[in-house]
């Protein structure tokens, strides 16, 4: 598999990247011990996941780690400061929460270190210049300012190799990014949704971060499955659409505008002869800026499907259709 710098550091990523999303809750032991075999075997090194939940995801990653592939074979990224799903996201930005974070998912992954470490979400505190009145509840309305020092303090003792961002909007991204860089301890990477039905990275935070020196990492590029076409006709039982915690992912995505794009996804698949999976995955990977688009896998054979198609790049042509008929979906997923 194609491996990428993240933006101007030296850190480098698959072109793919595995996300742990449903693991341990809908993903056994025995299916993310398959997943991440296959992902290593494929070529794959980058392995996203959260602290946040109860931590069975970060356990269970922890529980294969050399065991199945060896800990230096892979490049961990972490998010830490987000917690909950959907509408009940809080974040909590403050140095105390961070650091806490990191030190819980490093003694849940049994691993001294994380590769990449991404301040998650937003702190509503901080977009609102620390106006700690205004917060949700749950939020830490921490200044900007605290939490690059926790990201920095995580850097400087080990713990973190790298720091970045995740659902972080263009001006957060391009502020964060010049504190940082001021401080010397510079971001690397911006975690965001990315897909051919949630295209507001192309708005302008795709400029804010090339920019900044800053890469993109391109999450649920295939739109919660949308994109695969599998709620076309139907809401498939054992899907994400029909999970009480996963529901949120997709809801977004299956609105009319989002259809088009689906039987656009489609038509270019059959002229291609390839899946519509390996389509919509191959749009997002090979977005200006994007140094690895990470998809996650309820069973193994669904990753091995994202897998095969790591080869395809799509022909400029098609590249512009699909382009064009997304276009309106620039407004979609934007933190």
């Amino acid at each position: 598999m194609e491996t990428r710098r993240v933006g101007r550091s030296g850190l480098r990523v698959s072109r793919l990247g595995l996300g742990t999303l449903t693991w341990g809750r809908d993903t056994d032991e025995h299916e993310a011990s398959e997943q991440l075999r296959d992902f290593a075997d494929a070529g794959g090194t980058l392995v996203s996941t959260a602290a946040s939940g109860s931590g069975e995801a970060e356990e269970l990653l922890g529980a294969l780690l050399d065991d199945v592939v060896p800990r230096r074979d892979l490049v961990l990224a972490l998010r830490v400061g987000s917690r909950g799903l959907g509408a009940a996201r809080r974040t909590d930005g403050s140095r105390r929460s961070l650091l806490a974070d990191l030190d819980d998912s490093l003694a849940r992954l049994r691993t001294d270190h994380v590769d990449l470490l991404l301040l998650g979400g937003t702190d509503r505190g901080t977009d609102r210049g620390g106006d700690v009145g205004d917060d949700g509840p749950g939020d830490g309305g921490a200044p900007v300012e605290e939490s690059l020092a926790a990201l920095a303090e995580a850097q400087r003792s080990g713990r973190a190799r790298y720091t970045g961002l995740a659902e972080h909007g263009a001006w957060q991204t391009a502020r964060a990014a010049a504190l940082a860089q001021a401080g010397g301890a510079p971001l690397v990477a911006v975690e965001v949704e990315h897909s051919l039905v949630s295209r507001w990275a192309d708005v302008d935070l795709r400029d804010a971060a090339a920019a900044s020196g800053v890469g993109l990492l391109a999450r649920s590029p295939l739109g919660g499955g949308v994109l695969t076409g599998k709620y076309r006709h139907a809401l498939p039982a054992d899907s994400r659409a029909a999970s009480p915690h996963l529901v949120h992912v997709v809801e977004p995505h299956l609105d009319p505008s989002a259809r088009g794009v689906v039987e656009a996804v489609r038509t270019a698949a059959d002229g291609l002869e390839r899946s519509p999976l390996e389509v919509a995955l191959a749009w997002a990977a090979d977005r200006p800026g994007v140094a690895s688009a990470v998809t996650g896998a309820r069973t193994a054979a669904q990753l091995r499907a994202a897998l095969a198609g790591e080869d395809l790049r799509l022909p400029a042509p098609i590249r512009a259709a699909l382009d064009e008929v997304s276009s309106a979906r620039t407004a979609v997923g934007r933190p």
